[in-house]
């Protein structure tokens, strides 16, 4: 062993350990061979074997990565170890960021330091190649002789990835008592009713298995290669490195040929055996997953998720197979598990935000709870109008109340013959109307958990979002459904349209449809003139209700998570707020309020439109849905308003009747400028015009009317005025270096992140633990994402996103109030104020949109130019630079929301001397 470079020491525990500071390969090649490791975190232990493919006495080498030495330098018993385990064709190498995390300074605050041992499995890494076929069993037991041999005992946290994921898994099932928790990245337990992905079934195919898995290294480069974005060459070189020649690549071939496909295989046994026992490990479990993996995609996760229900789950978006080389996997793990550390563990001490001085929501008032069918139950005899549907051509659909209800719980039986059972996800793909109200109240009803994504995200953002979910049904119409056959999108396929033509029986089969939501109906109402539907159980109000998804404005958009309790919360908001009452008829423009019309017991019409392009509500759609119902409230998003006010010109006389006679207008998504309003109050003169402010997470958060704005006057930013019932806002003061402190205020006049407390706000972010963590840091606060500031008289004004702050070199800036400056310039429509640079050290750059719209992107004129930078100015930010652009970038939901991001990038690249292009 001495000649190979090694070192013979004893460990704490009195066992022979070896440790070397080089693998045994050419160190003038390899001068820094594995970057992100320690020498003295290397060892090799002989172990005896207890497996059956061993002889009685064999013993086995085994290389591992372990902190110990670490540990011991912080002076500090440890919280715990992690046990961490490698899949194929990788090695301990993956852990290294654990490894060196595990001591920081932040791990030690909350509650660490954390032993980190990282095996290296026999015939896999610098362990010893046993000339031995290992299987699923003999694998699990290795690790345990191995524990044994360490005489490592609890707490133990056990770390997996890949096939590595089962075999730590394996062991905890059979170590529980010194099992605390599981940590689990892309892996999988079970085929779980699939067939293998095609990368698996390609590397076990006879032609491929010898030649890819052993003969050559294209097993290796492949699983390197799906790194998101790619290894640099010494991260790829160090992976590679226990695997130079075929004979040490023996293992990577019997890991994949132990791939138990099927009850014949050899291994089939220990599978079950581990995927059924850890459904009572009872422990907490976190799991980080890259929805990338063309491997262990999503479904495996969803399969996961069945069996450790506990689980916390971030998805990291973007990030594939080797999600630890991917992202940062390193903080998000020991800021879980100090979570759960035992209180009497933790560093002393508490942050800022729960000081005696720091600003408090005001007690969330508790008021008994209403289920959301409450208003539909208590009118199941009232033949009046509930719902319309405004059809091409002016024509129009409706039901009344009683027919409300009754389609309700005959769709409510259909689900429930068809199998969906409460909590059980339905992604709803349906334009708002009558099929799509009658569905959300049926799932509601029956306790599934609706799942809601505006196909205005695009196809490629509306996958990720349904593959996020998970859902267990899908609900779509045709374009959806070939959707779904295309890109694969999980769910049972319930077809919204209806059974009858024989060529709609072939589509439907071709798509995989096993119902259509007629059929499902029909079969509700048989069962219940039968008297045989059962009745479904009474969700429990703090039961997930919904996920409904953000606009994607400011990244990949996210599943928010509504309880029934906070659905219900958000319904009696608006009711307080804007004094809704039964008999109201509401003009739904905005697909969320599709969804609260009939819980507040409201007429409601959704005007002959495309809601993923809110653009295409004209002045006359608008007047006749009004007319339709007679309508005392509309609500419109800000992008359909302007195409109103546009096509107003076009409106019949006899149609402007109608909108004369609202009573309540209402408009949210982005802020609405005086201007706009005032066309808005000649379309509808009677009407009180309110632009509430809020967000996916919580609708609404303010309010402020026409009247309000133009008390305000110019600001700073955007004012969007007072709390609304039940609501309270605090800021959280921005620093230097543009991130919001811990430490919220209700002081006027300092710029910060808007926090939001109120019992609508949402319940948690779906599957992203993260930026849950993030968002709830402040105890009773929800961080919001906006920057902005209260005003003396208590009113919020935006003033832009915490992630478009300029960290300029004379300080912090936010952007809102430079880009009305200059819109305020007559040959701009809009504008944008990005910083570009380095941040502390970024300059201002302003892009406008003029009219009429610029030919060529690009540097402004000198008279424009001149002229933005003067107004611009006047608000104390003096941009570098001007730039005019043809089109904003938009988000696609509400065409208002401008890419900030987009425009930053595309800003540093025009600066630079890149040719014009779109951002």
């Amino acid at each position: 062993m001495h000649g190979r470079g090694f070192r013979t020491q004893h460990d704490h525990d009195g066992n022979c350990v070896v440790t070397a500071a080089l693998p045994p390969q050419d160190p003038s090649r390899h001068p820094d061979p594995w970057p992100g490791v320690c020498a003295s975190w290397r060892r090799t232990l002989s172990v005896p074997s207890t497996s059956a493919a061993d002889a009685p006495g064999t013993r086995r080498e085994w290389h591992f990565l372990d902190n110990r030495d670490d540990v011991d330098a912080t002076g500090l018993a440890p919280a715990g170890t992690l046990l961490c385990v490698h899949g194929n064709p990788t090695w301990s190498y993956l852990w290294r960021s654990l490894l060196a995390a595990a001591t920081s300074q932040e791990t030690l605050a909350d509650g660490g330091p954390w032993r980190v041992i990282a095996v290296d499995q026999l015939d896999m890494g610098f362990s010893e190649r046993t000339g031995t076929f290992r299987r699923l069993a003999d694998r699990i037991n290795d690790l345990s002789d191995l524990t044994a041999a360490l005489k490592l005992d609890g707490p133990v946290v056990t770390v997996g990835h890949d096939w590595g994921g089962i075999i730590s898994l394996g062991w905890a099932v059979r170590h529980r008592e010194q099992l605390a928790a599981v940590v689990l990245t892309n892996t999988a337990v079970h085929p779980a009713g699939f067939t293998l992905p095609p990368a698996l079934k390609l590397a076990l195919h006879p032609a491929v298995h010898p030649w890819g898995t052993k003969a050559t290294a294209a097993f290796l480069k492949v699983t390197h290669a799906l790194a998101q974005p790619a290894l640099a060459p010494s991260v790829r070189d160090a992976f590679m490195a226990p695997y130079r020649t075929a004979v040490r690549r023996a293992g990577v071939g019997n890991f994949v040929a132990d791939i138990p496909a099927t009850p014949a295989h050899p291994s089939w046994a220990a599978l079950e055996e581990v995927s059924s026992g850890i459904r009572t490990l009872g422990v907490p479990a976190f799991m980080m997953w890259g929805p990338k993996d063309p491997v262990f995609s999503d479904r495996y996760l969803r399969d996961l998720l069945t069996r450790l229900p506990q689980a916390d789950v971030h998805r990291f978006e973007g990030a594939g197979h080797l999600v630890q080389e991917d992202r940062d996997i390193a903080g998000p793990t020991f800021a879980w598990l100090a979570k759960q550390v035992d209180a009497s563990h933790r560093a002393q001490g508490g942050s800022a935000a729960q000081g005696g001085s720091a600003a408090q929501p005001k007690p969330e008032s508790a008021p008994a709870f209403r289920p959301m069918l409450a208003e539909v139950d208590a009118r199941r005899e009232d033949s009046s109008t509930a719902i319309v549907d405004m059809l091409a051509g002016g024509a129009a659909r409706s039901l009344t109340w009683a027919e409300l209800a009754r389609d309700i719980d005959d769709l409510t039986a259909g689900l429930a013959d068809l199998g969906v059972k409460p909590g059980d996800r339905v992604s709803l793909l349906v334009p708002p109307g009558i099929t799509l109200t009658t569905l959300i109240y049926a799932c509601l009803r029956l306790g599934a958990v609706i799942v809601v994504a505006d196909a205005g995200l695009g196809t490629k953002g509306l996958g990720r979002a349904i593959k996020g979910a998970g859902p267990a049904y899908l609900v779509g119409v045709g374009r959806a459904l070939a959707g779904a056959r295309i890109y694969n999108w999980p769910g049972v396929k319930i077809s919204a349209g209806d059974s009858t033509p024989a060529a709609d029986r072939a589509g439907r089969r071709l798509l995989g449809v096993a119902a259509t939501v007629p059929q499902l109906m029909d079969k509700g109402r048989v069962l219940r003139l039968a008297c045989t539907a059962a009745a479904p159980a009474v969700p429990d109000p703090d039961a997930d209700a919904a996920v409904l998804f953000t606009s994607g404005s400011t990244g990949p958009a996210k599943g928010v998570v509504y309880t029934h309790r906070r659905l219900a919360a958000m319904r009696d908001t608006l009711q307080a707020t804007y004094k809704l009452r039964a008999g109201t008829s509401l003009v739904a423009g905005f697909a969320p309020f599709a969804l609260l019309g009939p819980a507040l017991g409201a007429t409601s019409v959704t005007p002959d439109m495309d809601v993923t392009a809110p653009r295409t509500l004209t002045a006359k759609a608008l007047a006749d849905a009004a007319a339709a119902i007679n309508a005392t409230v509309v609500f419109a998003s800000p992008a359909a308003l302007v195409n109103v006010v546009a096509t107003a010109a076009e409106l019949p006389p006899a149609r402007k009747t109608a909108l004369a006679g609202v009573e309540l207008f209402l408009s949210a998504g982005a802020p609405l400028g005086e201007p706009l309003l005032a066309q808005v109050q000649e379309l509808a003169p009677h009407a009180s015009l309110h632009t509430p402010y809020g967000m996916t997470e919580a609708l609404p958060v303010t309010d402020i009317d026409l009247a309000g704005i133009r008390a305000a006057g110019t600001g700073e930013g955007v004012c969007v005025g007072l709390p609304v019932s039940g609501a309270s806002v605090a800021i959280a003061p921005v620093r230097a270096d543009g991130t919001g402190s811990l430490a919220p205020t209700t002081e006027p006049h300092v710029t910060g992140e808007i926090l939001v407390s109120a019992p609508h706000v949402l319940e948690r972010y779906d599957r992203l633990w993260i930026t849950q963590e993030h968002a709830a840091a402040i105890p009773g606060w929800h961080r919001s994402g906006d920057v902005g500031h209260l005003d003396a008289e208590g009113r919020l004004w935006v003033e832009g996103r915490m992630a478009h702050v300029l960290t300029t070199a004379n300080g912090v800036r936010t952007p809102v109030a430079g880009e009305l400056a200059a819109e305020s310039v007559p040959a701009v429509a809009r504008a944008a104020v990005v910083g570009v640079g380095p941040a502390g050290a970024q300059v201002a750059v302003a892009i406008v949109e003029t009219a009429p719209a610029a030919r060529r992107s690009g540097l402004a004129d000198t008279g424009l130019s001149r002229d933005v930078r003067a107004a611009v100015a006047l608000t104390g930010l003096v941009p570098a630079a001007v730039l005019v652009i043809d089109a904003m970038p938009t988000d696609v939901r509400h065409n208002s929301k401008i890419d900030r991001a987009a425009l930053a990038a595309w800003a540093s690249r025009m600066l630079a001397g890149a040719r014009p292009g779109r951002p």
